[in-house]
């Protein structure tokens, strides 16, 4: 075995040594290789010549194009100043007129206001609007068209009321104001009530003979009162339908055998909401303008509840509050700006302000307050609710709408008797009484209250647009807030645009949806459409919403029919707008709690709000647009849009060119909407500048500037106001 082991070895050996022999090389394949490897040494050669070549040009074109920087940047250096100092005096200059147009327009209100003199009082002095409702509450009258009429006074009142508590800055003189509004509100229930008393008590000389019961439908423009007296007690009866109001009620039979009579009271107001507020929310920071350039977003409406007033440090904190917030905003560009200031940039804009003397601006671009802040971000809110159960309505996540629904059961007062001619009636002195129900047991040894629910029907109001099934809250009036609980059976049919339901008590109810449904925005644009006029379109999540801006003036349009046909083409002021919106269902504006619910782009506020200073200065001769590479540049930069645009057509999609704006300067990008990739270098022969606005005029003609130069200075603050309300370039 060892012996053939070592014979197969040699064997191999030898095979190995004739394969050598068979490989040797002849001289033309050795040339053949030599001219290979010669060929391969050449080629390896020429590629790393190639690839120096290349790294070199690249270096010359890094040094380059690092060389064109810093001439850019240098040049951009040199003017910062000017171009500063050109934006601060169109902004002051604008600022200025706005605040003395609107001063003007407040003192001829008062004037006009003066001069009708119609008997209504002014809810801004005491002693008038005292002497108002002392004297509305001791008049008995209790015809109907009367009160009603009287009642609408007393809203314009309110509605007058909580102008003067936006704009209100000392905290003595808003609790006055909240206090005149509770009782302006109370007054009006309290109407509302005598009315219904006076119609109950004439119930069976109004017997509608089908039924033998009473019902009857009153209506304005503020309410729809629908009352039915349960005259014949039938105990087979399980419901009515008010069909010319849409609403409806359904009673167990307990009810329908007793003696009793039943109001739906639908106000298009909602008074009750505010309540809840004064009671429950409580903001630990200064009252501050969440970016909006239109109305001030109130903190906390530190409001009494009924018969109880403040405690002495209570109102010390207030007034410090306030006081603090009077400084804060004192620094501000204009109305709206967020975000903390430096102490070096508070102290420069007083020193500003001394030098300007008279009603000298106050005005700090919002670059320079960039550059002077190294901390820009929002102050810390903080909320609390008194009751965090999850039953209790969050009014900062939910909206009501639609008004409020009064549903109540009245014990029914004693009806008239015809005795020989005479007209024989009972007079109690303690007026409308509410039925108790549920009603007490008496027949069970634990006197437990039994309870079988009762039923609602409402066909939604012509007045709001509904983007999703509505929630239903009930009012808790102990604890002075809407609960979504003790409400079962919903049935919601959208064809119809009528809800269902069952409550196990009589009590106040809303109709509710998610105040932000319509976030976040899928896209958004801003176009000229004529000099002083503006086209601002919002594609929301759910509807898409497109605002005319003329002036100071704005209109809604929408393809929305339903819901909207009361503000569509009408046009009102920018603020009124949005109450408007918001109380009809369409919400795209943003406060202080919007990023506790909406998920958002985190950018800076203060270069957030130096574009929208400067979108509205340009937006007579400027379109601007959403970009989606505004999610992939960071924090510290915008992304937008922009191209010069005039007459009403669209804007053609090969004009826009993209504009990166931040703190330090603002720059035309190379990239398109269609890259594939962000990059964040400048568009070949274009420059750097410090103003957004001096960017554009770069790509302007001269007729655009001209434009821009001439715009209206309520036009200008009407756009700034409608995008600092919106924030389209954080929550789009």
């Amino acid at each position: 075995m060892r012996k053939g082991f070592y014979g197969y070895l040699d064997a191999l050996a030898l095979l190995s040594m004739s394969s050598k022999k068979g490989r040797k090389l002849t001289k033309a394949q050795k040339a053949k290789q030599q001219e290979e490897d010669e060929e391969r040494r050449l080629r390896e050669e020429e590629e790393a010549r190639l690839q120096a070549e290349k790294e070199e040009q690249e270096r010359l074109e890094r040094e380059k194009k690092e060389q064109e920087l810093e001439k850019l940047e240098l040049k951009d250096r040199e003017r910062r100043d000017d171009e500063l100092n050109e934006l601060r005096h169109l902004l002051e200059e604008n600022h200025t007129a706005v605040t003395n147009l609107k001063i003007d327009a407040v003192e001829k209100a008062k004037w006009e206001k003066y001069m009708r003199c119609d008997g209504t009082p002014d809810p801004a002095v005491q002693q008038d609007i005292n002497t108002y409702m002392s004297l509305w509450r001791d008049d008995q009258q209790v015809d109907i068209t009367r009160v009603l009429k009287q009642c609408n006074v007393a809203l314009q009142l309110i509605e007058e009321l909580e102008g003067l508590l936006r704009d209100v800055t000392d905290s003595q003189e808003g609790k006055k104001y909240q206090e005149t509004l509770i009782s302006l509100q109370e007054l009006i229930h309290s109407k509302h009530h005598l009315t219904t008393e006076e119609i109950l008590k004439r119930a069976s000389a109004n017997v509608d003979t089908e039924t033998g019961n009473m019902q009857t439908v009153v209506k304005d423009d503020n309410i729809t009162l629908c009352l039915w007296a349960n005259l014949k007690k039938n105990p087979r009866f399980k419901g009515l339908n008010f069909e010319e109001a849409g609403l409806g009620f359904g009673l167990p039979k307990q009810l329908a055998v007793s003696n009793i009579a039943i109001r739906i009271l639908h106000t298009q107001y909602d008074h009750l909401t505010l309540l809840a507020k004064m009671a429950h929310l409580r903001i630990n920071t200064a009252s501050h303008r969440s970016l909006a350039g239109g109305e001030e977003v109130p903190a906390d409406m530190d409001v009494p509840e009924q018969e109880e007033t403040k405690e002495e440090d209570e109102v010390k904190e207030d007034i410090e509050t306030k006081q603090e917030r009077d400084e804060e905003e004192e620094v501000h560009s204009t109305p709206g700006l967020e975000g903390k200031q430096s102490a070096a940039s508070i102290q420069s804009r007083k020193d500003s302000a001394q030098s300007a003397g008279g009603r000298g601006s106050q005005i700090q671009t919002q670059i320079e307050a960039l550059d002077a802040e190294g901390d820009s971000s929002y102050p810390s809110i903080q909320v609390s609710m008194v009751n965090n159960s999850v039953h209790v309505v969050d009014l900062m996540q939910y909206t009501p709408l639609g008004g409020v629904f009064y549903y109540d059961v009245f014990h029914l007062p004693p009806q008239a008797n015809q005795v020989n001619g005479w007209e024989i009636r009972q007079l109690l002195d303690k007026g409308l009484q509410v039925f108790p129900y549920p009603m007490q047991n008496s027949t069970s040894d634990d006197n437990v209250l039994t309870c079988s629910t009762v039923g609602v029907n409402v066909t939604l109001p012509e007045s709001v647009v509904l983007l999703e099934t509505p929630q239903v809250a009930c009012w808790d009036a102990g604890e002075k807030q809407w609960r979504m609980d003790s409400i079962t059976d919903i049935s919601y049919e959208e064809a119809e645009a009528k809800i269902s339901f069952k409550m196990d008590s009589f009590r106040a109810f809303v109709l509710m949806q998610e105040t932000y449904a319509n976030f976040p925005f899928q896209s958004w644009e801003l176009r000229p459409l004529e000099q002083n006029s503006a086209l601002f379109t919002v594609n929301g999540a759910l509807i898409d919403i497109s605002i005319m801006i003329k002036g100071n003036q704005c209109m809604l349009q929408s393809k929305q029919e339903r819901g909207l046909s009361h503000l569509k083409e009408k046009w009102m002021s920018g603020p009124a707008l949005q109450r408007a919106m918001i109380n009809a269902g369409i919400n795209i504006f943003v406060n202080e709690y919007t990023d506790k619910y909406v998920s958002k782009i985190a950018k800076d506020p203060l270069t957030e709000h130096a574009a929208y200073e400067q979108m509205a200065l340009f937006a007579s001769a400027c379109a601007f647009s959403w970009s989606k590479w505004n999610a992939k540049c960071g924090a510290e930069h915008l992304v937008m849009q922009v191209c010069e645009h005039h007459g009403p057509a669209p804007v053609p999609r090969d004009s826009w060119s993209l504009y990166l704006l931040g703190a330090q300067r603002s720059q035309k990008l190379e990239i398109t909407e269609s890259s594939e990739a962000f990059s964040p270098d400048h568009y070949p022969s274009s420059e750097f500048h410090s103003t957004f606005i001096h960017m554009l005029q770069d790509e302007m003609s001269a007729d655009g500037i001209t434009k821009t130069r001439e715009s209206n200075n309520l036009f200008v603050d009407t756009i700034q106001s409608l995008l600092c309300a919106t924030r389209p370039l954080m929550y789009s």
